[in-house]
């Protein structure tokens, strides 16, 4: 009798590497029955004909969000204090005082955390985050659901979600094992645990041992190391694309070589546009002395503000914009989801471009898999002012340290720098990939390729 698989989406951040890749041809393989379980407005059925049910009850317990904000919080306050590190509060966002309702939701959470900043205060703040999702409807819809389909295992496609908490419940209380993937490489010291599950898969050994360190309720046998689904398109060759042809499709000037800037969220980079207009600067003075450069643009997916569109214009002869082929379908960051088609673009960008620059992005491991370098920008921009973000504290935050040396990177920091750093990687004399292929195995592990493979193995190990 073949296992039944739920593999649950509570919302769209998990299609990408596990709906678009082979995960569910290779689950398949393995002999289970797979049925997505989906709580996005994204069809699966009708776009992809798979299996599916639908979660049609969006519904949270209205006080889950000020909790679950007042866990964050609360936890990001004890490893403050455990691990003597001032790094932790740089990771709270500020408190929205705009409005009576927004005021008062501020105040409570506040008082929450004041209450329940030590690690039995945030075991009550869980318990009391699940006693109000199983008050609240969607509970018993997606018990109803459960009783009626019986999978033999829920597999939720990211730790993150408030959107899954009650499905998740509802499966424990009905005794039916739960899988949790953490979904990204920063996730964990940033206190993004959301739900409690029986079971987590975690990218490499680095991202286990920080589970167990930030979570004592964990215990090691519950999670297992699998590697994700994320990189395994850039091992996939046949989607790559000759350079003629992608620079015909792309409309990309044969001639030139193309430095790919690869753009972020506004909250990571807020004077993000700047960093590309150095970079196109730098591009202008080098190819007044005999290079012949573009810059291929690639935007944050869920970046929808307007503030490149300046530089853009002003370097149009210079900048490619090559937009992510994303689809909005709500209004919301995390309903911005990915077309399978953007798997062979951003194969064939990294592919056809020299290396990439950016702020801090994992980009560096995309390109570091096609064995090209990364510029990280580390400087300051005149523009910042107070209120604005430095992005110099990003690269203070904990998943940096993971990086083996400096030299998994390479770091501009300081603009009269950039025309040189680009000049020795074009001509190469200077080069990340050597360091950056150790900081990807230790943040990705040393399988990469394997990822879907060995999610499914320990899907067999759990219900054997």
């Amino acid at each position: 009798m073949k296992k039944k698989v739920f593999v649950f989406f509570p919302d769209g951040v998990g299609l990408r590497n596990f709906a678009f890749t082979d995960f569910k041809s290779i689950g398949e393989q393995h002999g289970f029955d797979i049925t997505y379980w989906n709580n996005t407005v994204f069809s699966l059925k009708d776009h992809l004909g798979f299996n599916e049910v639908k979660i049609d009850n969006h519904q949270i317990h209205p006080l889950t969000p000020i909790y679950s904000r007042a866990r964050k919080r609360a936890e990001l306050n004890v490893s403050q204090d455990k691990f003597n590190d001032d790094v932790y509060p740089t990771y709270k966002f500020p408190f929205n005082y705009i409005g009576v309702k927004n005021t008062l939701k501020s105040l409570y959470t506040k008082l929450l955390i004041g209450l329940y900043s030590s690690e039995k205060g945030i075991e009550k703040i869980r318990q009391k985050i699940n006693t109000l999702e199983r008050q609240n409807p969607k509970y018993a819809y997606c018990k109803a659901q459960l009783q009626q389909h019986k999978p033999d295992l829920i597999f939720c496609t990211t730790q993150r979600a408030t959107q899954s908490i009650s499905a998740l419940l509802a499966a424990k209380d009905l005794g039916i094992p739960t899988v949790a993937f953490v979904y990204s490489w920063d996730n964990v010291p940033k206190a993004m645990q959301v739900v409690e599950t029986d079971y987590y898969c975690v990218w490499s050994d680095h991202m286990k041992r920080e589970v167990l360190q930030y979570y004592p309720f964990v215990k090691a046998e519950q999670v297992f190391v699998t590697g994700t689904p994320q990189f395994e398109p850039h091992y996939d060759t046949s989607l790559k694309q000759s350079r003629a042809d992608f620079f015909k499709q792309y409309n990309l000037d044969i001639n030139k070589k193309y430095i790919c800037y690869s753009g972020d969220d506004e909250t990571t980079s807020p004077l993000d546009q700047f960093y590309l207009e150095d970079l196109a600067n730098t591009v202008r003075r080098l190819n007044a002395k005999g290079e012949n450069l573009g810059i291929i643009y690639r935007k944050c997916p869920v970046d929808f503000t307007t503030r490149y569109d300046a530089v853009i214009h002003a370097n149009k002869d210079i900048i490619k914009v090559l937009d992510p082929i994303w689809k909005p379908i709500g209004d919301q960051w995390n309903q911005v989801l990915p077309a399978k088609e953007d798997f062979k673009m951003l194969y064939n960008v990294c592919e056809h471009s020299e290396f990439v620059t950016n702020v801090c992005s994992s980009t560096v491991f995309d390109f570091v898999a096609h064995d090209k370098a990364c510029i990280y920008y580390n400087y300051e921009q005149p523009q910042l002012k107070k209120g604005i973000r430095d992005i110099g504290q990003n690269y203070n935050y904990v998943h940096f340290r993971s990086m083996p040396s400096q030299d998994a990177a390479v770091f501009c920091t300081d603009k009269k720098d950039l025309d040189h750093l680009v000049k020795q990687i074009l001509d190469g004399q200077l080069s990340n990939v050597a360091e950056g292929k150790k900081w990807y195995e230790i943040i990705v592990g040393n399988t990469p390729t394997k990822a879907s493979e060995n999610i499914w193995k320990a899907i067999n190990v759990i219900l054997n």
